[in-house]
């Protein structure tokens, strides 16, 4: 009975299911540079309880330069 709980709480509700995928949504087309699907995205996400803050986490992951490559950033001599 004690392990059904736990599986319980670890189990993601189906809002929960459709923000992180409208997210997953608006980081693909972020990293795919389909930019003009990002606003309509972005209220699509909006009306799954997504936050403001977890949209621009996003963006501001995507705009990270961490995330480029160590060769993008070297400058040509």
């Amino acid at each position: 009975m004690k392990n059904n709980a736990l599986l319980q709480e670890e189990v993601l509700g189906s809002d929960q299911i459709l923000q992180v995928t409208a997210l997953l949504y608006l980081k693909e087309a972020l990293v795919n540079q389909q930019f003009e699907s990002c606003p309509e995205i972005i209220d699509s996400a909006k009306k799954f309880g997504v936050s403001q803050e977890d949209v621009s986490a996003v963006i501001k992951d995507y705009l990270n330069p961490a995330r480029i490559a160590p060769s993008r950033l070297k400058k040509e001599v």
